[in-house]
């Protein structure tokens, strides 16, 4: 019975996950489908079909085929007289069923679906971290360390032996000798880190619409490198003439009226990497967004200077999404197309709307970098 309830959970989660993945597109082009989200799980309505089952009638009604009858006669208790009631519709209900699903499993389906390389980690990123590991019992140890259940046992088996054991009566008093404890061993293991700096640019021309692109996208690329790697942290920078660095709540909920100096966001995203992320110690993702709207050519220039001096030798890949504004220019990306859209750790992507985001994260993860 057990093998076959095992069993039967296993065929129930392949057929979510093929439900997933038939959808996959649908809940990347609508956040809003995507449920409530947990440290580790989040929750994803996906279609499903009633099953068929008998329903009994009422007890005063006669057998099959019973009674007096005419043909297109309604068989059921109330009867629908003329002109009551709705007229039938055509096509089944929808239904929903909403289950969780963990974030390394979406992350799994991700990949499979978007055929996503993992990411080749660069080699002299390893930091060494000490876990502690329990490899055994031992007869001495720090009272904190004492295995209660082996203590317990080992009194037991004593008393026993020594007829010292009452059924009527079971007491088990453990002795120093009885005493068991955990013995354990510091193990080195490597860790890799990575972190994601997410810039935005929040001037007038970026609308609500843009910036809910900028999450739902943001979402599918945190939850694919924490897949890959260990430990992830995201730091949150937005900008209009001025950059400063904020909360996750902050990023996705400021709009601001001034200019746009994007080189005020890729200065400080400059100053957060050589200060906390040196690049032997750390997988480092910058992801900028914006509608390409630049205050001059000469603040574009300086942004291209400080991406090849600064930016692109210290990080695994710069990625630049452009969205698209009915005010924003749309020239950054074709600058940066130009200047640095050749090199091997850049990723350019357009993102007209929601529609467009699928594709715009297989070209910021396509290349497994």
């Amino acid at each position: 019975m057990s093998l076959k309830i095992h069993q039967d959970h296993s065929r129930f989660k392949a057929i979510v996950r093929g439900k997933i993945k038939a959808n996959l597109r649908k809940y990347v082009q609508k956040g809003e489908m995507l449920g409530k989200k947990g440290k580790d799980a989040i929750s994803i309505p996906i279609p499903f079909i009633d099953i068929p089952r008998f329903k009994y009638g009422h007890k005063e009604q006669g057998g099959v085929g019973q009674g007096d009858g005419e043909v297109g006669q309604s068989l059921g208790p109330g009867q629908q007289q003329p002109g009551d009631g709705h007229q039938a519709g055509q096509g089944e209900g929808e239904h929903a069923l909403e289950v969780d699903i963990t974030l390394d499993e979406l992350a799994q389906i991700l990949g499979e679906e978007l055929q996503l390389p993992h990411i080749e980690r660069r080699h002299n990123e390893k930091l060494v971290t000490q876990r502690i590991r329990y490899t055994g019992i031992n007869t001495t140890g720090p009272e904190s360390l004492r295995h209660f259940k082996r203590t317990f046992k080992q009194a037991l088996k004593r008393q026993i032996a020594t007829g010292t054991y009452d059924a009527r009566n079971p007491v088990i008093i453990p002795t120093r000798e009885d005493r068991r404890y955990r013995s354990y061993k510091l193990q080195d293991l490597p860790e890799t880190n990575a972190v994601i700096i997410y810039m935005m640019d929040v001037s007038g021309s970026m609308g609500d619409e843009q910036k809910e692109i900028v999450r739902v996208e943001s979402f599918w690329l945190d939850t694919w490198l924490r897949h890959q790697y260990k430990g992830l942290e995201a730091r949150y920078i937005i900008h209009d003439a001025v950059a400063r660095e904020v909360d996750r709540e902050t990023f996705f909920h400021t709009r601001e009226s001034g200019g746009t100096m994007i080189s005020s966001a890729y200065k400080l995203c400059r100053d957060i990497i050589l200060a906390d992320y040196p690049k032997s110690a750390w997988n480092i993702y910058p992801f900028h967004f914006s509608d390409g709207d630049n205050w001059s050519a000469d603040d574009t220039r300086q942004c291209i200077e400080m991406l090849r001096n600064d930016i692109l030798p210290s990080v695994n890949q710069f990625a630049y999404g452009q969205v698209e504004s009915p005010y924003g220019s749309g020239q950054f990306i074709k600058d940066l197309r130009e200047a640095v859209g050749a090199q091997q750790n850049v990723a350019l992507s357009e993102i007209a709307d929601k529609d467009a985001i699928y594709n715009s994260i297989k070209d910021f993860l396509g290349k497994g970098r």
